[in-house]
């Protein structure tokens, strides 16, 4: 799913071979990749009281999720700062602290700092939750509802 390079607890700085190929997907909106890392039973966690809120746990719920992310922020970009991997193929977890920018869809920059964890068995994800500041998300949604992008005050998807 991530690539993840480096050895059992190795800290990988930047964005290396730890985590360069999904990130540079996601950079142009190909998020196939990632969906091809998902194991057939996960949990997708991105918290708060927005339309990207709430949990997924199919790739047809976390692919609708992507294809709102993208309408949301078209040019979503990641700097990847920090990368940790540890544990066994079969219960191995990676930390990612990354920051993303974007143009909102209704004009607007956004930026926001976080850090996702990975849970994988086998290369495959079993959960991945963000931990970010969702209030900057959050309150990026109520004003592009706002300025009449819908979508941005939809209710999340979740499944």
């Amino acid at each position: 799913m991530l690539g993840a390079g480096g050895g059992v607890g190795e800290d990988v700085e930047g964005g290396g071979a730890g985590g360069e190929e999904p990130v540079v997907g996601l950079d142009r909106g190909d998020y196939e990749f990632a969906l091809a890392g998902m194991a057939s039973r996960f949990e997708h966690v991105f918290a708060g009281d927005h339309a990207l809120g709430g949990s997924r746990h199919t790739v047809a719920g976390l692919r609708s999720w992507f294809e709102r992310l993208y309408r949301l922020a078209p040019d979503l970009a990641f700097t990847v700062k920090h990368i940790a991997v540890s544990g066994p193929p079969w219960n191995t977890t990676a930390v990612i602290e990354w920051r993303d920018e974007a143009t909102l869809a209704a004009g607007g920059d956004y930026a926001n700092d976080g850090v996702h964890v990975v849970r994988m068995r086998w290369g495959k994800a079993i959960s991945l939750h963000a931990y970010l500041d969702t209030a900057v998300f959050a309150d990026s949604c109520r004003r592009m509802a706002q300025a009449g992008i819908t979508e941005a005050g939809a209710a999340p998807i979740q499944d």
